[in-house]
């Protein structure tokens, strides 16, 4: 999942909830907050095969109401959703 990088807005009031499948059922994260930066970033991943033998992810990073940075790494099980 590639997203452009104007995607999301700083400032926008977003949700994330990620999906971690498992075994035994499925994993299920929410957070919520202010987009602050989004944005690719390489992991370091040295057996990745793309740009600059680098794997690169998009990463949204939120503060919650009660001033936590939150970075998250969005992935095909990632739901974004704008919240008003």
């Amino acid at each position: 999942m590639s997203l452009s990088l104007d995607t999301f807005q700083q400032g926008q009031r977003v949700r994330v909830t990620q999906q971690v499948p498992r075994q035994l059922g499925t994993h299920t994260i929410t957070v919520e907050g202010v987009v602050q930066r989004f944005g690719q970033a390489t992991t370091g991943s040295w057996f990745a095969h793309s740009k600059d033998k680098k794997l690169w992810l998009d990463r949204l990073e939120l503060k919650k109401d009660d001033g936590e940075i939150v970075v998250v790494n969005l992935d095909r099980y990632s739901r974004v959703e704008v919240v008003s």
